[in-house]
C-alpha cells in the first residue's frame, strides 16, 4: 500500500474531461488516446501537489454504445493508467440517445491520490534567487481545443496533411496525448530533491497557471528563448495570426509542467528528468515583487 511510511497520509484528488479534443478524435476516427489525455490531466494535478495517484475511474457519456469504439477509449485510459502506476478500478458508460449525436461521445475522469502531509508542494517556501525549471509538453495537450478548432480547418482532409515543419501530419501533432509526469516528479523526488513549487500549465497557459504556485512577494520570471517553441504552436500563431500574449496565455507553448527548484538543485533535477525519459530547461527564476509571472 502506498500509504506505508507515511506519518500523515494526506488525500488527493483530480478531476477532468478532455475539452473540445474530442472533435479531432471523431473526425479522425482514432478513438484510443483521449483516455490518455482523460488520465493525464488528473494525475498530474495530483503529481504538481507532491502526490502519487492511487486509483482512476473513468465516465463515457454517448450517443450510440459501440462495444468497439467504446473499448478503444477504454484502452487508452488503461494506458494511462500504466504509464501513471495507477489502479482503473471501473468506469460508466452512458448511452444517451438524442443527447449526443450517434458518433459523438463526451469522457472525463477523477482519480485520488496520496502525498505524506510534510511533503506537500505547497509553494510557501518559494523565494527570489530559486530556479524555473520547465519540462517538456508533447504538444498542445487537452487545453484550448476551442481556438485550435477557430484557427484549422477540422476536416478529415485537413488532419491528415503531412507536415514537413511538424514531421507529422496536423492530425497526430494535435492529437499526441498529453504528457503524464507522474514517474518524472517521483524520479526528482527519489534524487532527494524538495521540488518548492510546481504548476501545471494547462489551460490559461503560463499567465494563469504559474501565479497558482507562488504566494505574495515572489515573482516569476520565464525567458521565451530558454528553450525551443515545438512546431505546432508556431504553425497555430502564424496560421490564426494570434498575438504572443495570448499564446502564452491560452497553451503550454512546449512546457506541460513549471518547478520551483532551489538554485543549487537544479543540475539534480535535470538529471532526474532526463533520468526519467523527459526533457527539462531552466526557463527562468524567481524575483521578489508583486505576485504575478512575466514572460519576456
Amino acid at each position: 500500500v502506498k500509504c506505508k511510511g507515511m506519518d500523515k497520509p494526506t488525500m488527493v484528488a483530480g478531476t477532468y474531461g478532455v475539452d473540445t479534443k474530442l472533435k479531432l478524435a471523431f473526425t479522425m476516427d482514432k478513438n484510443d488516446t483521449v483516455g490518455i489525455d482523460c488520465v493525464a490531466m488528473c494525475v498530474n494535478d495530483i503529481a504538481c501537489a507532491g502526490g502519487e495517484p492511487l486509483f482512476f475511474l473513468d465516465y463515457i457519456a454517448c450517443g450510440k454504445n459501440e462495444p468497439e469504439k467504446i473499448a478503444q477509449i477504454v484502452k487508452g485510459v488503461a494506458d494511462g493508467c500504466l504509464q501513471s502506476e495507477c489502479a482503473l478500478i471501473g468506469g460508466e458508460t452512458a448511452e444517451m440517445p438524442g443527447f449526443y449525436p450517434v458518433d459523438e461521445y463526451d469522457l472525463a475522469g477523477f482519480a485520488v491520490g496520496v502525498v505524506d502531509e510534510k511533503d506537500l508542494i505547497t509553494g510557501k517556501d518559494i523565494k527570489a534567487g530559486d530556479t524555473l525549471i520547465g519540462i517538456a509538453s508533447s504538444g498542445v495537450h487537452s487545453n484550448g481545443f476551442s481556438l485550435v478548432r477557430s484557427v484549422f480547418k477540422i476536416t478529415e482532409e485537413a488532419l491528415n496533411t503531412y507536415y514537413d515543419a511538424l514531421g507529422k501530419t496536423l492530425g497526430e501533432a494535435l492529437l499526441a496525448p498529453t504528457k503524464i509526469y507522474v514517474k518524472t516528479l517521483k524520479e526528482i523526488k527519489n534524487a532527494g530533491v524538495k521540488i518548492k513549487g510546481c504548476s501545471h500549465i494547462t489551460g490559461g497557459g503560463f499567465y494563469e497557471n504559474v501565479p497558482r504556485m507562488l504566494h505574495d512577494g515572489v515573482h516569476a520570471v520565464i525567458e521565451k528563448n530558454s528553450y525551443e517553441v515545438p512546431a505546432i504552436f508556431k504553425m497555430l500563431q502564424n496560421d490564426g495570426e494570434i498575438e504572443e500574449k495570448m499564446m502564452y496565455n491560452t497553451f503550454n507553448m512546449g512546457i506541460g509542467m513549471v518547478l520551483a527548484v532551489d538554485p543549487a538543485d537544479a543540475d539534480k533535477v535535470l538529471a532526474a528528468v532526463a533520468k526519467a525519459g523527459e526533457t527539462g530547461y531552466v526557463i527562468g527564476r524567481v524575483e521578489a515583487g508583486e505576485k504575478g509571472v512575466t514572460v519576456c
